[in-house]
Formats: C-alpha cells, structure tokens, sequence
C-alpha cells in the first residue's frame, strides 16, 4: 500500500493519535485540503468540524439567493462526504445570516426526511432563531407545523421571544392558545412562564397579564409569574399599574417576597432620578421602611438596585457607604454590583480605589466576570476622563490577565495617545495590534492643542513713544524733589 502524502500525515499525526490505521489514498491522487477535512471529520469528532461549518454557511447563502438552486442536488454534489452531526448542524445554523434562513430551513427537512439526522427541539429553537432574525415568521409557522412533535419548550420559548421582539404579542398569546391542539408542547405552568416572560421583557405586560388571568381556571399563576407581572410593570415605569396589581395579589392570599419590592424600589428611583435626583434617596427608604413593616428581608439585589441608582446619579460615596453596610444584613456583593462600582469609581477620579475594587471582585470569586467586555469599559470611562495613563495600566491588567484585545480596545487607545502627543507610544501599541494579527488601519490623529508645548518667542525692546518718555520724566522729577522737601523737627517740651 502507497503512503499517504505529507500533508495527510501531518494531519493524521495532529489530529488522529489514538485512532487505528484507515486506508490512506494514493500518493498520486491527493485530497484537497477542503476535503480532507471533511474526510478527517466523518471519520473523529475530535476533528474541529469549524471549516466545514463555515463553508455549509456560506453554500447556503448562495443557494438563499439563488431560487433555482436544487439542494438536495447541491448537497449531493459538494457535501457528499461530510456526514451530519447534531454539534455540526449546530455550528452551520450558528454561523448561518439571517438571509440563509429559507435555505437552512430546507436543508433541515432535508436531513429529516432522509432521516440521516432526525429533528430535536435544539436544532429547531436555532433554527426558529435563525429566521427570527429577519423576521420571516411564515416559515417559522410552517416549520413549527412540519414538525409539530419535536416543538418543545426550548423552541416554544425562542418563538415567544421571537414575537414579542418584533412587536407582535397578540400572535404571541394566540400561539400560547394553540398549545395541545396544533403543536405537541403542553400548556403547562413553564410554558405559561415563558410567555409571561417574553411579553414583559418586551413591554408588553398588559397583554400578560390578560393571558394569565384567562388560563388561571386551567393553570394557577404561581409567585413567579406574580413576580415576572410585577417587574413588568415597573420596567415600563407604571408604578400604579404595579402597586394595583400588588393589592390584587395580596388579596387573592399570596405573600410577596422580595423580588417583587426590588422591582418597586427600581421603577421608584427611576422616576425620582428623572423628577428630581435629590428626593430620591427619601423616597427609597419609604419602600425600605415598607418592606420591614411587611416582614420582607433585604438581599443582595436590593443593595444592588439602591447602589446602581445611587451611582447613576453620581453620589459614588453614599454609595460606597451602602456597599460596606451589606455585611450588616447578611448580603454578599454580586457581580453587578461590583462592576457598577469600578465603573463609578472611575468615572469619578478616584482610579486607585477603582483597582483596588477590582482586586476585591476577584478576591470574591467573580474574576470570570472581568472579560475582555469589562475592561474596554473602564478604558474607555478612563479615557473620557482624560485619564490615558491609568487607561494603558489597566490595558496592562487585561492582558496579564489573559483577556486579548480587540480592535476597539487598540483603536481607542492609539487615538487617545496620539490625541495626547505620545506619538512612540501609539505607534508601539499599533505595531503590537499588527503582530497580535488584529486588524487595526493606520489614520491619520490630530493633537489636542492642550498637549501641545508651545516654544516662547522672545519680544525685542519696544520703542518708547514721546508721551510715554514725558511722563517717564515727570515721574522721574516728581520723585527727586520730595527727595529735598525737609521734614519738620519733632518738637518735645521740657518739663
């Protein structure tokens, strides 16, 4: 048997190490890299499928906005090696644009009527989201009724959202009706709960809460969607559609707890920020004064909502004051928290204790937290504050801690240190941008004047006009005569 050529060998040596002997084929009819990594990829999942995924992609948008385009034919023809897997339709649909909706709709029935790889509810919520993105919900209706039995509540619950996105939540409602008769979801208390939720992270809670008042002869609403209602309504700042809606709760026999108050506590800052920003912190303690009357422990997220609030109408040391006294109340600081906190601090000068909140959330357990997002965050706060040399310290702390930037991380700072007249150090910082591979583009930056040394000119001896020459003399003559005026005797008289 001939040896396989180099370049399969290598791959086989780096990707395969533990798999047994496949026949190879011959020397003198190599495989183009392209199909060998669909060989490589048919045969060991540990092959990553990442090349084979962007190119089904990209076949699909050409066949998209080719309508004559056979795919089944296609496929046969230039995918005939590449053996479906549940991760690799994961990672086509994941990399698909919006305008390969149709096409990967097609390719999904096709794979299920071939039954080379039956339909699940993963495959379909992303493909449901997929076409979602270009609003094409005809084909999502077919494709849900095409495939009525795979529909579970993860497909259910990214068509809610799909809907209540695009501003349709009477669809949204109708769908939630037609569950048990068209599609094989039950109506159940979680899909309840995922319609609840889609509606009021969208602004539509009016439309909620008739849906759950309709079905709570078959579904009892729960303190959940109790809960959901309410932050609904304090997300669209209707406090006394919130308050309403509390007393209602409350006289129907259940107990509210505390999400439920921070929702109020929310929407109540909110409106006073925006009526007046002084009252705010007395009418937060007449929620906090309520909440105790009502036997309503505090957490963490309502030190959270009171520390957000507070930072955002810049009172960063009351605020600060209130992140110490969490300890008294048995409450931790969450992420949230923290990073309201470094940003705040930063925004208002005082960077030292801005990385010393830093080393404090990492000492907490929330260093996840701190991504390559994160960071750009403070670098951009501290170079709107002019602050550039404690941007690049940070800038350092992000890469230390093996976040790599991105383009907007190395174009905000190049600008800034050019802006700044520190033309080496944006020029190092854009060859480093170029050996990390990001694709940075050389501009050209204009220097701030306020950075700019500018060189004293030397004025020569100014003439001296002849009124100033004359008065210059009078002064002069003025000056000698009281030198000579005699200055009486001091007189004592003798006793």
């Amino acid at each position: 048997m001939a040896r396989p050529p180099p370049l399969l060998r290598h791959l086989l040596r780096r990707f395969l190490p533990s798999h047994p002997p496949i026949p190879h084929p011959s020397i003198h009819s190599p495989l183009p890299p392209l199909t060998l990594l669909r060989f490589l990829s048919s045969l060991s999942s540990a092959v990553p499928a990442s090349d084979v995924a962007h190119s089904i992609a990209a076949e699909l948008q050409k066949i998209s906005s080719s309508l004559s385009t056979d795919l089944p034919g296609h496929l046969s023809l230039h995918f005939s090696d590449v053996r479906f897997t549940p991760s690799l339709l994961h990672d086509v649909l994941t990399l698909s644009p919006p305008t390969a909706g149709r096409a990967a709709a097609d390719l999904f029935r096709h794979l299920a009527g071939t039954r080379c790889l039956p339909a699940s509810d993963p495959s379909l919520a992303l493909l449901v989201g997929l076409l979602a993105r270009r609003h094409d919900f005809k084909a999502i209706n077919e494709l849900l009724h095409d495939f009525s039995r795979a529909v579970g509540h993860e497909t259910l619950s990214t068509t809610l959202l799909s809907l209540a996105s695009a501003g349709r939540p009477a669809a949204a409602v109708r769908l939630f009706q037609s569950l048990g008769k068209d599609l094989n979801v039950p109506r159940d208390p979680a899909a309840l709960s995922a319609l609840v939720t889609a509606l009021c992270a969208h602004g539509f809670t009016g439309y909620a809460e008739r849906a759950v008042k309709a079905a709570a002869a078959e579904i009892f609403p729960d303190v959940d969607i109790c809960n959901a209602l309410i932050g609904g309504y304090c997300t669209e700042l209707k406090l006394g559609e919130a308050r309403r809606l509390m007393e209602e709760i409350l006289r129907g026999g259940f107990e509210l707890s505390t999400p439920a108050y921070n929702s109020i506590l929310d929407c109540v800052c909110q409106l006073a920020r925006k009526k007046d920003p002084l009252q705010m912190q007395h009418e937060a303690e007449k929620i906090l004064f309520e909440m105790e009357s009502a036997g309503i422990p505090r957490n963490a997220r309502t030190f959270h909502v009171l520390i957000y609030n507070l930072c955002k109408i810049r009172k960063t040391e009351d605020a600060m004051k209130l992140f110490g006294r969490m300890p008294e109340w048995g409450c931790s600081a969450e992420a949230d928290t923290y990073l309201v906190l470094i940003r705040s601090l930063y925004q208002a000068a005082r960077v030292s204790e801005g990385d010393e909140m830093i080393g404090w959330m990492r000492s907490a357990g929330f260093g996840s937290e701190l991504d390559r997002k994160a960071y750009y965050g403070f670098i951009k706060i501290l170079c709107g504050i002019e602050r550039v040399d404690h941007a690049m310290k940070v800038f350092r702390m992000m890469k230390g801690f093996g976040h790599a930037p991105g383009i907007k991380t190395y174009d905000l700072l190049i600008g800034k240190l050019a802006a700044h007249n520190q033309g080496d150090r944006a020029n190092a910082l854009f060859k480093e941008a170029v050996a990390r591979g990001v694709p940075v583009t050389p501009n050209v930056y204009k220097v701030d004047p306020r950075f700019v040394k500018q060189k004293k000119v030397k004025q020569g001896k100014k003439r001296e006009t002849l009124p100033e020459k004359m008065a210059r003399k009078r002064k002069r003559l003025r000056k000698l005569k009281m030198s000579f005026v005699k200055k009486p005797r001091s007189t004592r008289r003798v006793i």
